[in-house]
């Protein structure tokens, strides 16, 4: 409206000096005017203009409200889980501080695990059949935080067997004791054993045995080995730099093997039967003096799912009653992983034993094993991927005159990461010709 007036006003005013004034004076009053004109030309793009701005203004103030009700809807969120954050860290506070329970009433501390075997075998020249069935439950309790108690067992079921030497009497169950043991964790870096131990001669006894082995048989070599003793041992390991490097130790006493009848004749070597107690009741050694024992290893890895182990170990003591006859063992152990599809390990074992019909023999051997996973060819084959070919040669020397290779090859299938089919072909040669029948076994594993 102001602008209108504005206009008639100007060509008022023009109107009139037109009619008073000179051409030259007309002039000068029209280019006032064609001045005024722009002028209002500019004051009108102007008002739009601002127009314009106030409406971004508007627009600009809006989208600032609702940012703002965002953010603090969003602060108000992350003050709400920064104190429930608070609160869980203040519970799981309380419950570090709160002692472990103790006690037989502790059964948040007890733990059952262990593994179960079919097999199924033909043997050259015999019949096939399934060859046994195999429970290996192992009972883990956690007394204290420094208290720990292990106890692993094997019950197998197999045919029987008569005087005749057949399977004719039926089967038959047995139950044994593999291992039972009370730790103690001194510190970080001493843990005391005691009890009927697992032998760290070589790695095989605490590592591959059972389930954990991919083989259904042990290597021949540790034939020549005791698998457990009953004494002490304490063992532990110790950080080399930042590298990831480690050095682990074990140094044991045990009863040690044993002469069955007192004569340390080579034929009454008993390995794993000394738990000092004779046939007629008495406490007591049957030799003259324990064994003593064990193991140096040296741990390296270089990259993820690549590292080697290097072992040496070794046991030595008497074996005879009359304490004059000793039997001494030496193994030396390696692994190495270099991805993680491809692994091999193996061990050098040699033992000597003086005996009273054959002086001193030496009963030895050596096994290598080798296995691949599939899986590194990144196939796109699922039953491929879950399959792993494996390998072994093994071989025995039993010191008085018998020599045995073998050769097996064979595979592992993965169901599961617990629950295995394996199956294996040995190729067996011996010096004695009645042993040396191949074999084919079957066998299913489930590891729990």
């Amino acid at each position: 409206m102001k602008t209108y007036f504005l206009i008639l006003t100007a060509l008022t005013i023009g109107c009139a000096s037109a009619l008073a004034v000179s051409d030259e004076d007309f002039q000068k009053m029209q280019q006032q005017m064609q001045q005024q004109s722009q002028q209002i030309q500019d004051l009108q793009k102007a008002h739009q203009e601002d127009r314009q701005e106030i409406q971004q203004l508007k627009e600009q103030q809006g989208v600032t409200q609702k940012t703002t009700t965002e953010t603090q809807q969003k602060a108000e969120a992350a003050q709400k889980k920064a104190e429930e954050a608070q609160q869980t860290a203040a519970s799981a506070e309380a419950s570090a501080k709160t002692p472990a329970a103790t006690g037989p009433d502790a059964l948040q501390n007890f733990m059952v695990v262990g593994d179960a075997e079919v097999q199924f075998a033909k043997t050259e020249g015999q019949h096939s059949a399934f060859a046994l069935a195999d429970f290996a439950p192992i009972f883990l309790f956690r007394a204290t935080d420094k208290i720990l108690f292990e106890a692993g067992f094997d019950v197998v079921l197999q045919n029987g067997s008569n005087p005749l030497g057949t399977h004719d009497s039926g089967s038959g169950n047995s139950v044994s004791l593999s291992f039972g043991t009370l730790d103690y964790l001194f510190n970080d870096y001493v843990t005391v054993v005691a009890g009927d131990m697992l032998l760290p001669l070589g790695t095989y006894s605490e590592r591959s045995a059972g389930w954990l082995n991919k083989m259904p048989d042990s290597p021949l070599p540790r034939d020549v080995l005791p698998g457990a003793g009953v004494g002490l041992q304490l063992r532990g390991a110790m950080p080399v730099g930042d590298s990831g490097q480690a050095v682990t130790y074990a140094v044991y006493g045990v009863n040690g093997p044993s002469s069955s009848d007192g004569t340390a004749t080579s034929d009454q070597l008993d390995l794993g039967g000394n738990v000092g107690l004779t046939a007629d009741g008495r406490t007591m050694n049957l030799h003259g003096s324990p064994s003593a024992g064990g193991r140096v290893g040296w741990f390296f890895p270089w990259q993820a799912h690549s590292d080697v182990e290097l072992g040496v170990s070794g046991q030595s003591g008497t074996w005879n009653d009359m304490d004059n006859k000793l039997w001494s063992a030496f193994v030396f152990d390696g692994a190495m992983h270099l991805s993680p599809n491809f692994e091999v390990k193996g061990e050098y074992v040699n033992t000597w034993v003086q005996s009273t019909d054959h002086g001193t023999f030496t009963p030895r051997g050596w096994w290598v094993q080798a296995g691949y996973k599939l899986a590194g060819l990144e196939l796109d084959f699922p039953m491929i991927n879950s399959l792993e070919l494996v390998g072994r040669y093994d071989t025995k020397n039993d010191g008085l005159g018998t020599r045995t290779g073998r050769l097996t090859a064979g595979y592992v299938y993965y169901i599961t990461n617990t629950l295995w089919f394996e199956g294996d072909y040995e190729f067996v040669n011996c010096s004695d010709h009645s042993q040396a029948n191949n074999n084919l076994i079957f066998q299913l594993s489930y590891g729990f």
